[in-house]
Parts: structure tokens; C-alpha cells; sequence
């Protein structure tokens, strides 16, 4: 294995994923596999890449760096060149947040500093300026995002977020520096390295920006940021010579099908709206969930009943519905209701038959495929920026683990008809 991957929660293990299985800048990608979890067994030798999928974002910080060091000792115990912490395009986080420990505690297991961190990711809208993270062409803090349920993004000046959660400083490389190419980078790294900076928020604009900061990383033992970052990595080792020819691993698969959604971000929202202009959806009332008014056989008989319709089941609203459930039950009450009536829902579905299975939302996406019980996924095309077309290993199951914000508004459909290879 060339490259490690710690990912913080599924569906970002996904994106990342795909991001080196694609390739950029010219080169070709890597052979990838998405582990959920910290394997117990080493990974298959034509493995490339590996992903470390956890479920780490929101969890206490402690933890969430006990779960990442566990993932590098494997991941080292594989061969890996470079590690990479991935975590999400929008810096998912709070002032209390997990990004800067677990950076921190990676960096220090392997004893470097002047680390970049950078989370842009210009194919999903997300690029860094100033230190300043946007969302197509507004400031993070105005987008969106700033109504996220478990991580409001109230400032966009990351390098604020990031120091808040982190003992050591922060370091910063505007995009004047990346933009007159590697070498510049690298010294500017350097310098931060000197100076005692261990995590440093790198601007970037635009994917050749990613390619430059990839190139300044072609040595560097870690690598922060969003699925973008990897845009670059792999072509640092096809020009070492070390790659040989991927294989494909990915298969179609064709049969029964079923959409799962629990994200609430606004993109999810139309994507469902789309969708329900052509197929079948049931809403959900997320009280009725919560209170048991509304269990996995009620979700099931909606989905048989209306087989090869692609039906969707949804729990998603608007963010102020959101904030009024959290308010009434309580933040955790509501979020394991809605994953253990998904997850149980999955499982019931796929031990009946179900062959091709689409889910949004990341804390839903990982809640599902830990009820599954799937250890490793191989990664297949592209189905939207970030979000490309999944199988476990055995062939029977296909999936598409979309982050809440991703996809076009016909992803669904668009995500079925990829899984099957009809697309």
C-alpha cells in the first residue's frame, strides 16, 4: 500500500476515495479500497490505496484520536508512504472540535511538522482564500451551513477554527505563495515546520492549486484536508515508478433497490423533491420515529410494495424542523432514532435481496454500513464529484454513500442506474 487514509466519517471516506481512484493532473489513479472501520487483517496486496473509514467527526476529541492512531498503526503495519487525515470540504467542526487534535496527535506519532491542511475542493464548490473556506461564492459562514444541526459554521476564517481546537500554532501559506508553483510551497512549509507550526491552513483555489500543493508533498510522510488534497498524491508515485497497473475491481450489480435518506442539507432536500416527481417517496415524521410510532417493517413494506420504482425513504427537513426536534428530545436522542430505524431497515432489506442500495447523509451512511457488518468496499465510477459507485467485496451488494451536500439534483436516479452500469 502507497497511501494511507484516515477518514472521519463514511461517506467523506468515499469521496476521498474516489478523488484516488480517478487520479488527477494527467495520471491515472490508484487500485482503492474503502475499509470501514480498522481492519483486523491486512489489506489484499493489489491494494493501492487504502481508506480508513470512521466514524469520528462528531465524537469526543479523545476518542476520536484513539480511533485515528489505531487506523495509522494498521495503516503503517501496511507499508504506507503517506498518510493522509481526511475530513470534511467544509471543515465540519466545532470550536471543541476533532480536526485539530487528531492532526496533531498523527503529526506527532510521526514526528513532523509543517503540515498542510487544506480543505478545498473546487469540483464541490469549496475553495480557500485568505484562510477563508467558501462555498461556491460565498463565505462558509453564509452559506448553508451555518444551520448544521451537530456543527454550525459560524466563522470562515478557518485558521480561527483550527486554533481553537489545537495546542499547538497554526501555520498559514496564502494562495500567492501556491500559486508560483511547488517549489515556493515547499519552502514556505518549511518555514512553518521552523517555526513550530504543525498544522498549517494552505489557500487554494482551483484543482491546479491541489496539484501544486501535491507536488510539494510528493516527500511529505502526512497530508491534511478534504477529498481535494488526494487530487495530486497519486501521480507523486506514478512518477517514482512505484505503481503498477490497477486492477478493476468493481462490477456492476442489477436487482432490487432501495434510497435511504437522513440528510437535511438543502441539496438533499431538492434531490428528494426530484425524485419524487417520477417515484415513489415516503416522508417519515421524525417525532413518530423517535416516540416508536414508526418501526423498520413499516419502512420495508413501502419499499417491496413499490420494487423497481426506486422508492426513497426520507427523514430529511428543513433545518429549522431540525432544531425544533433537537430541542424536544435532545441532539443524540434524534439522531440514533433515526440511524437505528435505517440501519435495522438495511439490514431486514439486503437479507431479503437487496442488491443496489443508496444512502444519504454521513452519520446515516455509517450507521448503515456498520449494521451491514461490510468490512472493505471497492471503489467503481464516478457518480458525482465526491461520491462515486461502490461494492463490497463479494459482489453482491452495491452502494452509494453520498455525503449530505453532494450530487446533482438527479443524483438518485443517477446513482441507481451507475450501480446497475446502465448509466
Amino acid at each position: 500500500m502507497l497511501i494511507g487514509v484516515i477518514a472521519d466519517d463514511f461517506t467523506g471516506a468515499s469521496d476521498i476515495a474516489n478523488t484516488l481512484a480517478k487520479g488527477g493532473g494527467g495520471s491515472p489513479g490508484l487500485a482503492t479500497t474503502q475499509f470501514l472501520g480498522v481492519p483486523s487483517r491486512p489489506a489484499a496486496p493489489e491494494c493501492q490505496a487504502g481508506v480508513v473509514a470512521l466514524k469520528s467527526r462528531s465524537i469526543p476529541a479523545a476518542e476520536a484520536v484513539e480511533q485515528s492512531l489505531a487506523a495509522l498503526a494498521w495503516l503503517r503495519q501496511q507499508g504506507c508512504r503517506q498518510i493522509v487525515f481526511k475530513y470534511c470540504s467544509t471543515f465540519d467542526s466545532t470550536a471543541e472540535g476533532n480536526i485539530g487534535p487528531v492532526g496533531e496527535a498523527i503529526a506527532a506519532e510521526l514526528g513532523v511538522r509543517g503540515v498542510v491542511a487544506c480543505p478545498a475542493f473546487p469540483g464541490a464548490g469549496r475553495s480557500v482564500y485568505m484562510g477563508n473556506l467558501f462555498v461556491g461564492d460565498v463565505p462558509l459562514n453564509e452559506s448553508s451551513l451555518r444551520h448544521h444541526p451537530l456543527t454550525p459554521m459560524t466563522d470562515s476564517d478557518i485558521r480561527r477554527w483550527l486554533r481553537a481546537q489545537s495546542r499547538e500554532s497554526v501555520g498559514f501559506v496564502p494562495w500567492t505563495t501556491v500559486a508560483k508553483g511547488s517549489a515556493g510551497l515547499s519552502v514556505a512549509l518549511a518555514k512553518c515546520a521552523a517555526d513550530g507550526d504543525t498544522l498549517v491552513i494552505v489557500d487554494a483555489l482551483t484543482d491546479a492549486d491541489l496539484l501544486t500543493i501535491g507536488e510539494a508533498c510528493a516527500e511529505a510522510p502526512f497530508v491534511t484536508g478534504g477529498s481535494g488534497i488526494a487530487i495530486g498524491l497519486p501521480r507523486n508515485f506514478h512518477r517514482a515508478g512505484l505503481v503498477e497497473a490497477a486492477q478493476k475491481t468493481f462490477l456492476p450489480v442489477s436487482g432490487r433497490e432501495a434510497i435511504l435518506a437522513g440528510s437535511c442539507s438543502q441539496a438533499t432536500l431538492a434531490q428528494i423533491a426530484e425524485h419524487e416527481k417520477a417515484h415513489p417517496v415516503l416522508r417519515l415524521p421524525v417525532v413518530e420515529i423517535v416516540e416508536g410510532g414508526v418501526s423498520a417493517s413499516d419502512v420495508i413494506d413501502f419499499i417491496e410494495r413499490n420494487e423497481g420504482r426506486a422508492p426513497l425513504v426520507s427523514t430529511s427537513q428543513p433545518p429549522e424542523g431540525v432544531r425544533a426536534l433537537q430541542a424536544r428530545f435532545g441532539t443524540d436522542v434524534v439522531a440514533h432514532a433515526i440511524d437505528r430505524l435505517f440501519a435495522e431497515t438495511a439490514t431486514a432489506l439486503v437479507s431479503r435481496g437487496l442488491r443496489r442500495l443508496v444512502v444519504a447523509g454521513g452519520e446515516t451512511s455509517g450507521a448503515v454500513a456498520s449494521a451491514l457488518g461490510v468490512e472493505s468496499l471497492n471503489i467503481g465510477p464516478e457518480i458525482a464529484p465526491g461520491v462515486p459507485a461502490v461494492s463490497t467485496q463479494n459482489g453482491r451488494l452495491a452502494l452509494a454513500l453520498k455525503s449530505g451536500n453532494f450530487g446533482q439534483i438527479d443524483f438518485f436516479a443517477r446513482a441507481l442506474a451507475t450501480l446497475d452500469g446502465t448509466a
